[in-house]
This record gives C-alpha cells, structure tokens and sequence, in this order.
C-alpha cells in the first residue's frame, strides 16, 4: 500500500471514529463529564472533514493535501482556544487535553505527508 493510500485510510478510519464518538457524546446520552461544547461540537463535525480528506487522499485528488491542512490549522486553534478556556480555569476533562493533542499531532503528520506526496 502506498503511503497515500495509507493516510486516506488513516484519516477515513480516524474520522468515522469520531463521528461515532462525537455522535454518541452529542445524541446518544453518554455521559463524558465535563465536557467543553464547543470542542465536542468541533471534534464531530471535524469527523466529516477526517473521511472527506481520506476519500480525497484514496482517490488522488488535488485538493486532499490542502483539506488535511486545512484540518490540521483548525484543530489547532480549536486546541489553542481549549487551552485558553482550561487556563482560565474552565470545567474540563483531562482525557480531552490529550485527545486535542493527539488529533492535533495525526493531523500535522497527515498534512506533512500529504504535501511531501503532493509533488
């Protein structure tokens, strides 16, 4: 498999994650704690963009690589804004701080590759 096609596969199967994740959080009556709504709101819509960039990334698209940055830039000022309402002693889930970390990191990974692939 090539290294394009394992990034769509990555960020196909890492967005439907999400949405299920995101999905149940948002409509499914799990309770997560105390979460901050406008990551959970970002997080699960962000999903649908994870597997839009996977398809276009499987299908060679021109436009995948500058979706995955595009991804990657909003996750991290979502990230920045999350902190910012951590820093001003904001309810929080310490499980987030990591996941935003996490997603920011497999999205600045993707976005790198992408471009690198790109040409």
């Amino acid at each position: 498999m090539t290294g394009r096609k394992t990034l769509g596969w990555v960020a196909l199967i890492f967005g439907a994650l999400t949405v299920v994740a995101g999905g149940r959080a948002l409509f499914g009556g799990a309770d997560m704690g105390a979460v901050v709504p406008f990551v959970l709101w970002f997080n699960f819509s962000a999903g649908f963009a994870y597997m839009l960039a996977g398809y276009g990334l499987l299908s060679r698209k021109p436009w995948a690589a500058s979706l995955a940055v595009a991804i990657f830039v909003a996750t991290l000022l979502v990230g920045l804004a999350y902190g910012a309402h951590v820093l001003g002693g904001g309810a929080h889930e310490t499980r987030t701080t990591g996941a935003m970390i996490m997603r920011t990191g497999v999205w600045a990974v993707i976005a790198l590759m992408a471009l690198r692939q790109q040409k």
